[in-house]
């Protein structure tokens, strides 16, 4: 697995902005070798850039991780690229969000969420996973949820109901992987709020919302949110220490043990601060 000692090789998906971006900045900064992938060809060559400039070796390819053929022709472009046998980490980090209630959120707005939040990493799982398996060693797949995957939030639907999946999803392929006796490892990545473009595209909120809430919604993300380097940081760790659950960023623990205690009181503190963030 990626140490301060070998560095090890490590996949990034969504790495042209946000929590992607500054996750392939940290592992470079820590000596590992990175592949990028990203749907937005031109911003990804930027962080290409930003990573060469850092020493380490890279590789970028653009792809579209709810394209199970695009993923599959991603690993075999991998495989010939690197000089490793399999990564030693993949970070399943590419997401969308939509803000909408649920009966304002269009089935093609659940379908894209749906495909890129949760097929996404299943996608990136089923692309790298064998080879992770077969070159034995300890490896570590990272698949980046979200708070809202533990305790969700009114008018995000689409958005809670994937990252829900993306937490289970990463429970059960833990326990297999454990029960084949392999090595590869599952940290859930679990981030409070975030101060990235995730919440700011226009085009991703329901047409209901009007822009007084949107701007009220895009400010707090502002002025709450912690930098994508706090999450960043918080997955080399993970990926160091081996740890499975990780959870960054504000709001992020308090609600969660919250809500181990309290159901109730939880979706109170939830719904407060919903209204003060233009949620509601």
């Amino acid at each position: 697995m990626f140490s301060s000692v070998r560095p090890g090789w490590v996949l990034v998906t969504g790495a042209a902005s946000g929590i992607g971006r500054a996750t392939a900045l940290a592992f470079a900064d820590a000596g590992a070798n990175l592949v990028l992938t990203d749907i937005n060809a031109a911003a990804l060559q930027e962080v290409f850039a930003e990573v060469q400039g850092r020493g380490s070796d890279c590789v970028a390819r653009p792809a579209d991780v709810s394209s199970d053929r695009e993923m599959r022709e991603l690993a075999a472009w991998v495989r010939a690229e690197i000089s490793a046998p399999a990564l030693d980490v993949l970070v399943n980090n590419a997401g969308i969000g939509y803000l909408g209630s649920f009966l304002d959120t269009p089935p093609e707005a659940w379908q894209r969420v749906l495909q890129v939040n949760l097929l996404g990493v299943v996608n990136g799982c089923r692309a790298f996973l064998p080879d992770m398996i077969r070159a034995g060693g300890k490896r570590r797949i990272v698949n980046v949820a979200s708070l809202a995957g533990l305790v969700a939030a009114p008018n995000i639907s689409a958005y809670a109901a994937t990252k829900h999946a993306v937490v289970g999803l990463s429970e059960s392929l833990s326990l297999e992987l454990r029960l084949k006796g392999a090595q590869v490892g599952i940290t859930t990545v679990c981030p409070g709020i975030i101060n990235t473009q995730i919440a700011k595209v226009r085009a991703n909120v329901a047409t209901t919302i009007d822009d007084a809430q949107y701007e009220r919604l895009t400010e707090y993300y502002t002025r709450q949110g912690a930098n994508p380097e706090v999450v960043a940081d918080a997955i080399v760790r993970a990926v160091r220490s081996g740890r499975e659950l990780v959870l960054v960023g504000p709001f992020a623990k308090p609600l969660y043990y919250l809500r181990c205690f309290s159901r109730r009181l939880a979706q109170r503190l939830v719904l407060q601060d919903a209204r003060s963030a233009g949620y509601v």
